[in-house]
């Protein structure tokens, strides 16, 4: 039998890539279309894309000890941490995936309708009655499995149905010279020379097909991957760009939300002189919108349509109604200046901020519905289905309780509620200031649990009497001698009566107050001390109106608030 060297291919060898690597670029690029359909199709739906939907359902599963702790680690970042954390966790599964769906592309298959299904899931957590949340999942899944179809069989692969794909060695690119059988592979006589059938012109087959049984790749496969992710990755790329375009281009709300507002019916005065001492370092009186903190459980920030908002007003009550945009703005407005503070800022946290608020009183709007004599808790829902108890007698009270529209004289940012909000001063957010409302409910506490204390946080929540060092800067440094200290303190609805610090742990020192335009906001004060050269220590206490003084106890912010003195730590030079 004759036999004839094969002789060796003047092509290039086939780059390492696709590879080793060939399996997680697959599931990367099946996440990232799968990602980019699903932001197209939550925005023609006006729906949450499913990584905001999975978070929402992390947000809402997860045990209150975990929320605290992620508050308390990343502060008003805790929700763009969340989302980083749901996209890498998909990117980290699509690898695996991709790996999986090359030796068997079933079982990738598989893997797309199992994450579809845990979408779906999440869209249920808190969305079961808009049907349209669904959509996006859909879409993702269907994208996902286009793209691994068109990946694998690019790879020269199967794209469905088979437990593992003829030549799964095909995207192991190891060279012409492997496909040559380095080492007698295919018969021979040990030298590396390579029998052929006759007739075949040294060749085994018209198609590659014996180089992929060898265990490697025909020469074309690496380009032919190459090029056909880059068509996945620029479609994918251009669905998920258009999704974030499309609101605006549709007219959708988008940027600052546009409304005329009316003038209060009774505008309140300008602040009175010496409300901000202005110092450097020290938080303003009235914080800019911009800086105001954010906490609340919405992922993705609602942008109503003013136009279509309605809010409805029902439950325990003789007249139940609808009011709208239009209706809410023709009643009489009021201005309000009005201190917010959430119960998971600890002790000389930054999670509090003033500002001037515009809207319309609550009671008003409860005395028109008729409230029954047992309903003792208004449970408000938020847009995105949140939830909110606060105390009926507390709104009736005759303190300034709003249906805001307002703050700083402008709409309310989409951030911090638009259209409408409420506002209760006296009381921790989560017990009274629903962003985005759309509904109130008169109920009892008995019969109906809101959100957060579904979750273990206290049925009632009112502010507590707290204080606050600004100046110097926590571990800051200072020239030694004349020192300026600063901060601010607040008891919403009750007023601050005194401040007094106290400088390595020496004798308590009252402060100078500044002056404040009623008792639901913030008080700014300040005080001087000499220090010389070295590590000084400052610490606040606050005395509000009732006579209570604040005290060295420290108390965790579950179940209804944090206690405890602020102190701070400088160094003078």
């Amino acid at each position: 039998m004759s036999t004839q060297r094969s002789p060796r291919s003047s092509e290039p060898p086939s780059p390492p890539f696709p590879g080793r690597w060939a399996g997680p670029v697959v599931g990367l690029l099946v996440v990232g279309a799968a990602l980019g359909t699903a932001q197209l199709a939550a925005a023609v739906v006006r729906a949450s894309s499913p990584v905001v939907a999975v978070g929402d359902a992390v947000v809402d599963l997860s045990p209150t000890w975990l929320v605290e702790t992620a508050i308390g680690l990343f502060g008003t970042a805790d929700k763009a941490v969340l989302l980083a954390g749901v996209v890498v966790l998909l990117a980290l599964s699509g690898c695996a995936l991709g790996t999986v769906a090359l030796r068997r592309p079933a079982a990738g298959y598989a893997g797309l309708a199992v994450f579809a299904a845990a979408g779906l899931a999440a869209t249920w957590v808190r969305r079961a009655d808009d049907p349209g949340a669904a959509l996006p999942v859909v879409c993702a899944a269907l994208a996902g499995a286009a793209a691994l179809a068109v990946l694998l069989r690019s790879l020269g692969g199967p794209t469905a149905g088979s437990s593992a794909g003829p030549g799964a060695g095909e995207v192991e690119d190891r060279g012409a010279d492997a496909a040559a059988g380095e080492s007698g592979a295919g018969g021979g006589d040990g030298t590396g020379e390579r029998a052929e059938p006759e007739g075949t012109g040294g060749r085994s087959g018209t198609d590659g097909a014996g180089e992929a049984a060898a265990g490697t790749a025909p020469t074309g496969t690496g380009r032919r991957f190459v090029l056909t992710a880059a068509g996945v990755l620029a479609a994918s790329g251009a669905a998920g760009a258009l999704g974030l375009r499309l609101p605006s281009l549709l007219g959708g709300p988008a940027g600052q939300p546009a409304l005329a507002l009316p003038a209060a019916a009774e505008p309140l005065p300008a602040l009175p002189a010496g409300t901000d001492l202005g110092i450097p370092g020290l938080a303003p009186f009235t914080t800019p919108a911009d800086d105001f903190y954010r906490i609340d459980t919405a992922l993705s920030v609602p942008r109503i349509d003013a136009s279509q908002w309605v809010l409805r007003i029902h439950g325990m009550v003789d007249r139940p109604f609808e009011i709208d945009m239009d209706e809410l703005l023709g009643l009489p407005l009021v201005e309000a200046d009005i201190t917010l503070s959430c119960v998971s800022n600890p002790v000389g946290g930054q999670l509090v901020g003033n500002t001037r608020w515009l809207g319309h009183p609550l009671a008003d709007l409860l005395r028109r519905a008729g409230v029954h004599a047992g309903a003792d808790q208004i449970l408000s829902t938020s847009q995105n289905g949140w939830t909110c108890g606060t105390p009926t007698e507390t709104v009736m009270d005759g303190r300034d309780a709003l249906l805001a529209v307002g703050m700083e004289g402008r709409p309310l940012p989409y951030e911090h509620g638009f259209p409408a909000r409420m506002i209760v001063p006296g009381l921790f957010g989560y017990v009274s200031a629903t962003k985005w409302v759309t509904d109130i409910k008169l109920t009892r506490f008995a019969d109906e649990d809101a959100y957060w204390v579904d979750r273990g946080w206290a049925e009632r929540g009112p502010v507590k009497t707290m204080s606050r060092v600004d100046v110097p800067g926590d571990f800051t440094r200072t020239a030694a001698g004349d020192v300026v200290l600063a901060g601010v303190a607040w008891s919403q609805h009750t007023g601050i009566e005194a401040v007094e610090v106290r400088v390595d742990d020496g004798e308590w020192r009252p402060a100078e107050l500044a002056r404040v335009p009623g008792p639901d906001t913030w008080v700014q004060w300040v005080a001087e001390t000499r220090v010389g050269p070295g590590m000084h220590a400052v610490e606040v206490r606050a005395t509000d109106a009732t006579g209570y003084t604040q005290s060295s106890e420290e108390v965790e912010t579950i179940p209804d608030g944090a206690e405890g003195r602020h102190r701070i730590r400088f160094t003078a030079e």
